[in-house]
């Protein structure tokens, strides 16, 4: 069992400190230890997307979506949908490079870190993409509407779905040489879309002296009809579930209402 964590922040080696320090990622009690309760799903699921009508004509696209780039932008979440203390972000969270970009003997679990660190949770580039941080607790969240055909998109989840079991807790190793202890669960999700797979992922850092810094990243993949849209939801702080509930929510009701709008207009 790992040890408990200290209620006062525990101080990095000054070899270890230092390289911290100019990546900006020891700010202001960023490294407390996180302590979540991960509430059950939404209780107010949306309904799955309506099937489009036989001898729907709309275009698509070589992945099989019917949206116009308009389209895609606009299915988007944005920060008027989170409401304070989220606004637009101010660039790549320096904990990426500092915590979650690191190497691992463990196999396919090498093949989850470098998606959640690229940002390629549907198995491709987004399409689209935007994010978003939290002022208050330095989390940040990125959401994107992938481009990637409906069968991919299940392929995908079905591999997400089982990283809580070939990777429920294993060893990696940041570029900074500090060891983490990295452990993956199932997340519960609000009911939404046509297929969907959520997961909790914390990378908890050891120094030299047995001291722990914790990662904790919510992250949620949704298929909608030909479409699809993720999210990572992390940070060193009080990182918010319910801002990963109720994006995966908005995002699922944006998505379904965008495609409608296209198969109207056709």
């Amino acid at each position: 069992m790992s040890p408990a964590i200290s209620p006062r922040v525990p101080r990095l080696p000054r070899a270890v400190a230092l390289p911290l320090l100019a990546t900006g990622l020891l700010l202001g009690g960023g490294c407390a230890a996180l302590g979540l309760n991960h509430p059950a799903s939404a209780p107010h699921p949306l309904p799955t997307l309506d099937r489009p009508a036989p001898g729907s004509t709309a275009p698509r696209r070589a992945d099989g979506s019917t949206l116009s780039d308009e389209q895609a932008q606009a299915a988007l979440i944005t920060q008027t949908d989170l409401g304070a203390p989220w606004t637009a972000t101010r660039g790549a969270a320096t904990w990426r490079d500092g915590l979650l970009k690191s190497r691992t003997a463990a196999g396919e679990c090498q093949r989850l870190l470098d998606v959640l660190y690229s940002d390629e949770l549907l198995g491709a580039p987004a399409r689209v993409a935007v994010g978003l941080d939290d002022a208050d607790t330095e989390a940040q969240l990125r959401f994107q509407i992938g481009a990637r055909r409906p069968a991919d998109v299940d392929a995908m989840l079905a591999w997400l779905r089982q990283m809580p079991v070939r990777c429920a807790r294993f060893t990696a190793t940041t570029e900074l040489g500090l060891l983490e202890d990295v452990r993956v669960r199932d997340a519960p999700l609000p009911e939404v879309g046509d297929a969907r797979q959520g997961l909790r992922v914390t990378c908890a850092a050891f120094d030299e002296g047995g001291q722990r810094f914790l990662l904790t990243m919510d992250v949620a993949a949704v298929r909608v009809g030909e479409d699809a849209f993720a999210l990572t939801n992390g940070g060193l702080g009080d990182v918010p579930n319910e801002a990963t509930q109720a994006a995966v929510q908005i995002g699922a009701l944006r998505l379904a209402d965008i495609r409608r709008q296209g198969r109207a207009e056709v």
